[in-house]
Formats: C-alpha cells, sequence, structure tokens
C-alpha cells in the first residue's frame, strides 16, 4: 500500500502513455530502416542501448552510494533511483537484438581477419569470441539484477515494518555491492564498446564509464525531481537546497568524467604509440572533430562554468535544464565513441543514430514510469527521513 500522503501524481498515467507510443511508433520506424540498412541499424541500436542502460546501472550506483553516505539528498531521490533500477528487466531483453547482430557490430567475430595478426589472435581464443561474450554478459545482469532486487526488496521491508536494523543491512548489501558494480561495468564497457577496435585497449576506458553512466542517471533523477517538485505531493517536500546538492554532486561527477576522460586522451598523447593514437586519430578529423569540441564545450566547460554558481544549483529549473543538456550530451558522446568505429574513412551519421535513442526511450520511459507509480515517492520509514527533511526545511 502507498501512504496517502506520497502518491505519485497522476500525470504519469499520461506521462508512461505517450511515452509508450512514441517507443512504440518509432521503434516500428527503426525496425523499417533495418531493412534498408542492416548494419547501420545495429550501430545505432547499440548507441541507444548504451545510453539507456547506463541510466538504469548508474541509478543502481547511486543508490548504493546514497544508502553508504547518509544525506536528504538521497531519501528524496531515492524512489526515482529505485524505479530506474527496476527497469533491468527491459534492459535485458533490449540487450537481445545486440546478441543477433553480433557479427555486424564485433569484428572480432570474424575469426579468419582476427587470426591475421597473432595478438588477436589469442583474443579471440580466450576472451573475445561470440560463446564467452554472451556468458560474461549474463553475468553482468545476473549481478546487476541481484543487487537491485536486494535493494528494492530491503526497503520495501522497510516501509513495512519500520525495522530500524534495515537500514544497516541495507548498507551491508551496497558496501561490497558498489565495488562490484565498478569492476562488472569496467568489464561491460570493454565488452560492450572498446572491443569494437579489438587492437586498442585503454586501462581507464572503464572509469570513463563508471563516472558517465552514474552522471546521466543523476541528471535524469534530477529531471524527474524537477518535474516532480512541481506536483503534489513533491511540491511541499522537495525543497531549493536539495536541488543544490543534486547541483553539487554532479558537478562532481562533471569533473570525475573530465578527470578520466582527460587523463586517457593525456596518456595516449604522451605516449604516441600509433596502436593506441588509432583511436583518436579516427575521432580528431571532419565532423568527428566539430563533435569531440561540442562535447569539450557542453558535457563540461558549460556545466562546469554553470555549476560553480549557487543561484543556479538551487533553482530548479535552471538545474532542469542544464541535466538535460547533459542527457543530449552523454547521447553525442556515446556516438562519438561507438560511431566512427564503423566509418573512420570520412565523416558519416544517419538517421536512425538519432531515432534509436529517441525509440529506446520511449520504451524506457514508460517502464519508469510505471515502476514509479508503483510505491511511495518517500521511503516513509527510513529513520533518517524526518530529521533530514526538517534540516532542509529550514535552509
Amino acid at each position: 500500500m502507498i501512504q496517502t500522503g506520497y502518491i505519485p501524481p497522476p500525470e504519469l498515467s499520461r506521462v508512461r502513455t505517450r511515452a509508450l507510443a512514441i517507443g512504440v511508433v518509432l521503434s516500428a520506424l527503426l525496425i523499417v530502416g533495418a531493412f534498408i540498412d542492416r548494419a547501420q541499424f545495429f550501430h545505432a541500436y547499440l548507441v541507444a542501448f548504451i545510453f539507456w542502460a547506463g541510466i538504469t546501472v548508474g541509478s543502481l550506483a547511486l543508490l548504493m552510494l546514497q544508502h553508504l553516505t547518509g544525506g536528504a539528498w538521497g531519501l528524496v531521490i531515492r524512489r526515482s533511483l529505485e524505479a530506474a533500477t527496476r527497469t533491468l528487466p527491459l534492459v535485458l531483453i533490449l540487450f537481445v537484438p545486440i546478441i543477433i547482430g553480433l557479427n555486424q557490430i564485433y569484428p572480432w567475430t570474424n575469426r579468419a581477419e582476427m587470426d591475421q595478426v597473432p595478438a588477436l589472435r589469442e583474443k579471440a581464443a580466450h576472451y573475445l569470441n561470440p560463446g564467452f561474450f554472451m556468458i560474461r554478459a549474463a553475468v553482468y545482469f545476473a549481478l546487476w539484477s541481484l543487487m537491485a532486487l536486494l535493494l528494492n526488496w530491503l526497503s520495501v521491508q522497510q516501509d513495512r515494518t519500520a525495522d530500524p536494523g534495515l537500514r544497516k543491512r541495507i548498507q551491508l548489501v551496497s558496501g561490497p555491492g558498489l565495488g562490484i558494480l565498478i569492476l562488472s561495468v569496467t568489464f561491460a564497457s570493454i565488452d560492450w564498446v572498446m572491443s569494437l577496435q579489438p587492437a586498442w585497449s585503454s586501462t581507464i576506458f572503464g572509469l570513463i564509464f563508471v563516472a558517465s553512466w552514474s552522471l546521466s542517471a543523476l541528471a535524469f533523477g534530477i529531471v524527474v525531481m524537477s518535474w516532480l517538485s512541481k506536483r503534489e505531493p513533491m511540491n511541499a517536500v522537495v525543497q531549493t537546497s536539495h536541488f543544490h546538492d543534486w547541483g553539487n554532486l554532479l558537478l562532481a561527477l562533471v569533473m570525475l568524467w573530465t578527470y578520466f576522460a582527460f587523463s586517457q586522451y593525456l596518456i595516449i598523447w604522451s605516449g604516441n604509440l600509433p596502436e593506441e593514437t588509432v583511436w583518436y586519430v579516427a575521432r580528431k578529423h571532419d565532423g568527428w572533430g566539430v563533435i569531440a569540441l561540442a562535447i569539450v564545450i557542453l558535457q563540461f566547460a558549460f556545466p562546469f562554468l554553470t555549476l560553480l554558481s549557487r543561484a543556479a544549483k538551487k533553482s530548479p529549473q535552471k538545474l532542469a535544464l542544464l541535466a538535460v543538456l547533459i542527457l543530449v550530451m552523454r547521447i553525442v558522446d556515446v556516438i562519438w565513441l561507438v560511431e566512427p568505429t564503423f566509418n573512420r574513412e570520412h565523416f558519416h551519421l544517419s538517421w536512425m543514430d538519432g531515432v534509436a535513442p529517441i525509440a529506446m526511450g520511449g520504451l524506457w520511459l514508460a517502464t519508469f514510469a510505471w515502476q514509479l507509480q508503483k510505491r511511495s515517492l518517500l521511503p516513509i520509514s527510513d529513520p533518517q527521513l524526518e530529521q533530514a527533511l526538517e534540516a532542509h526545511a529550514r535552509h
């Protein structure tokens, strides 16, 4: 049962319906595109999958971080994060086309080409092969699903029983869980994105994804909370001080992503080894160079300077607009990471690169809204809730 005072607003049903309609219509259009250009369909599909899976898994990371650190910022946004983690079954279903299109996406599926280079032959024999790829993916999804299931189940039990001991049990899951998640995201990013160029490698690549997926999740959560803060019952709960806290965390994640991304570039640039620099060379010329500059400006410089302002962080409207910009640039960033692999000789983008993230997003948002409707918008029996809300109300 949902406590009467914290029932999700009825507008969520309209959001769910519209998102589902958009997702179904554009998915049908995308299927038509698959018959026109099968390879391009799978390339665009991979971009969309990486982005939306990132919000789901990033929400799981933020949820565990909040349980470990406490704070009112996480108590208020917790239900949104939990709803996002419960989209994992959909994300698992959406992974199936990746398996179907392995030969269209990953060059290491062509054993003849891999055998031409001794180092790649070893990779194909022991790591980069379809069977082991699918086993690893199953392990990732199993770990993420288990952690999401435990955290959501314990949260429900806390609401029902108000047992203060459950908070300790949630922290016991979150502590090692966060470490496991970082490792699993690192390996997933290597499998799903870095292996697009099997001869290239980076030791920082996984950390870039840990930071960027967390950034995507927080930006999405801020947009949701801005929308909820204008409607009952959350308009009486969410304070400007909450947005200030989320803005501070958003700034930290922007800086963390930038640090990892720049560190990777600096290490490869200073080493100046042909087998490493080839990855950046493909992403610096023609339109890809323009997109790279846009990512630097709109995913780092502008958000960084904006989030230095206390007024901007305390404004739900301004912070939500900035979060939307970051989400758009996160899609652009994933396109920049993925597409040049398939178009190394010249700049090329397809209409499917734009349609795929929106189509998948419609299905994902409909599932998210459905899950958000299932529970109270606040963890009503959390022992820290009342004190945290009173403290923020005084600010």
